[in-house]
């Protein structure tokens, strides 16, 4: 039985590898480690200092608080880590951090982002003094310090910003981003299936964050069918990932921008003219001045949104357009907040169906975005018949055709369209737009006209006999499958 194999460490070789480089040169560094909650910063370091031989290790959570409250969450964690010592302000924490080192341990803070905060900020001037110190004996300091953080503009402006403390002193820096595609399907293949509709499910649900993944191991629902997997997830009393938005995103945010993101889960790509008369409507006209902050807030610091541009289009476009970025916040907000918040009052059998006909709405736009991962990863890999050249992004003009898929391979001169169904039985009836909207297109882009160009129907799983159907109007067919085979 798949399920009973134990869990192991899934993708991220990359990254492994350089922070074993780190480790092995024996001597002080200070590595920044950046990526969303859940992403796997902490498992990451566990398994190299593990593969380094290291034991002498001090890991501490920063709390979100004030000096006192930081204080004694590190005598907590040194108690546990069974390091005698004990620190009495933030001034002995530095100096502690310092002693370690040299001791040869490696210290890791979590969420480092805090000391951004205010009441916290002179802890950045103490640690400076200490690393100085230590950078300039480096050979003879054997540990060193990896700082992580789950906020992006907080971490930078910590350590990236030429007015802080802490500015150009880190050695080294990782950012993590999602696991690939190929990485989930190591996961499937060693606790499920490979099957196209499971990992469009879960991949909506939880994109490429290994934490998420593994909950669902625990919980023993990897290979359940989807609304088992809701319920055990979500709606129980004791589901795992109940609150995990609330904790992400909600406690960060303090609840200013519910409105906006609750509107852009609604309504991805979304322009910044519908966000603001959507906020008129709802709260009036002055909640529509501050739609501007708010974008540049959630796409800047929290990187929970982004702006799209039309292809090609240059820098500083208006026509841009809104998405969440996230899978998991997007499937939160559009399909399971609100049917979750209802289990205490309403049949837990009916929130259940209600909350898996959402996502299927919801992986509908997933599949676009797994597509065109797909295809750069399989381009990256020198996978498939069509080398990218160019990011894949979605076309639109300002008569809204847009174009699901659009690959650019510059060394062939080709040129490939497509059109992305979650159910292959839409395909045929999309055919006719795609080559109309890919019409638009070229004449937009008249440098493609001499180019051959291609047009793709693609869907989680297609039949043969529809394979042939498209055949004879000139499209190429490709499922889920056929895109993972060899992944």
């Amino acid at each position: 039985m798949a399920q009973a194999r134990p869990w192991s460490f899934y993708g991220r070789r990359s990254e492994l590898w350089q922070m074993q480089q780190v480790l092995e040169r024996k001597r002080w560094f200070f590595l920044q480690i950046s990526g969303r909650r859940r992403i796997g910063k902490t498992t990451l370091i566990q398994q190299a200092l593990q593969a380094a031989g290291i034991d002498k290790t001090l890991y501490i959570q920063i709390p979100d608080s004030d000096p006192t409250g930081v204080v004694a969450a590190c005598n907590e964690y040194l108690n546990t880590f069974g390091i005698q010592e004990r620190v009495r302000s933030l001034g002995d924490l530095a100096d502690l951090i310092g002693r370690l080192a040299e001791q040869g341990y490696v210290i890791a803070l979590d969420e480092f982002q805090y000391f951004n905060r205010k009441r916290l900020f002179d802890f950045c001037s103490l640690l400076q003094a200490v690393v100085d110190r230590l950078a300039a004996n480096a050979a003879q300091v054997p540990g060193g310090l990896i700082v992580l953080g789950s906020l992006h503009a907080e971490m930078t402006a910590l350590l990236e910003d030429r007015a802080a403390p802490l500015f150009n002193r880190t050695t080294d820096s990782l950012e993590l981003g999602h696991l690939d595609i190929s990485s989930i399907l190591e996961i499937l293949k060693a606790h499920a299936d490979v099957e196209p509709e499971r990992l469009l499910f879960l991949w909506s649900l939880f994109e490429g964050v290994p934490k998420f993944y593994r909950d669902a191991y625990e919980q023993g629902v990897l290979a359940a069918e989807r609304q088992e997997v809701l319920r055990r997830l979500f709606f129980s009393s004791s589901s795992p990932l109940r609150n995990e938005a609330d904790n992400w995103f909600l406690r960060e945010l303090r609840g200013r921008y519910d409105m906006l993101l609750q509107y852009l889960a609604q309504h991805p790509g979304c322009t910044n003219a519908s966000i603001e008369a959507a906020m008129a409507e709802v709260s009036g006209p002055g909640e529509v001045k501050q739609v501007g902050g708010y974008l540049k807030i959630l796409s800047e610091r929290y990187q929970m949104i982004e702006r799209r541009l039309p292809i090609f289009a240059p820098a500083r476009a208006r026509s841009g357009r809104y998405y969440i970025r996230d899978n998991f916040l997007r499937a939160w907000l559009s399909a399971l907040q609100q049917p979750v918040s209802a289990v205490a009052f309403r049949p837990l059998e009916k929130l259940l169906t209600q909350a898996d006909e959402r996502l299927m709405q919801v992986e509908g736009y997933a599949l676009e975005d797994m597509v065109g991962k797909l295809y750069e990863e399989r381009s990256r890999r020198g996978l498939g018949d069509f080398p990218l050249t160019e990011r894949i992004q979605g076309f639109w003009d300002r008569s809204d055709v847009e174009i699901d898929l659009v690959a650019i391979c510059g060394d062939e001169q080709r040129i490939r369209f497509g059109t992305c169904k979650r159910n292959e039985n839409k395909l045929l009836g999309s055919i006719e737009p795609l080559k109309q909207a890919a019409e638009r297109f070229l004449n937009a882009q008249p440098r493609f006209r001499s180019w051959l160009v291609e047009y793709v129907a693609i869907a989680p799983r297609i039949s043969a006999d529809l394979t042939e159907q498209l055949k004879s109007q000139d499209v190429l067919s490709q499922d889920l499958i056929a895109l993972t085979a060899d992944l």
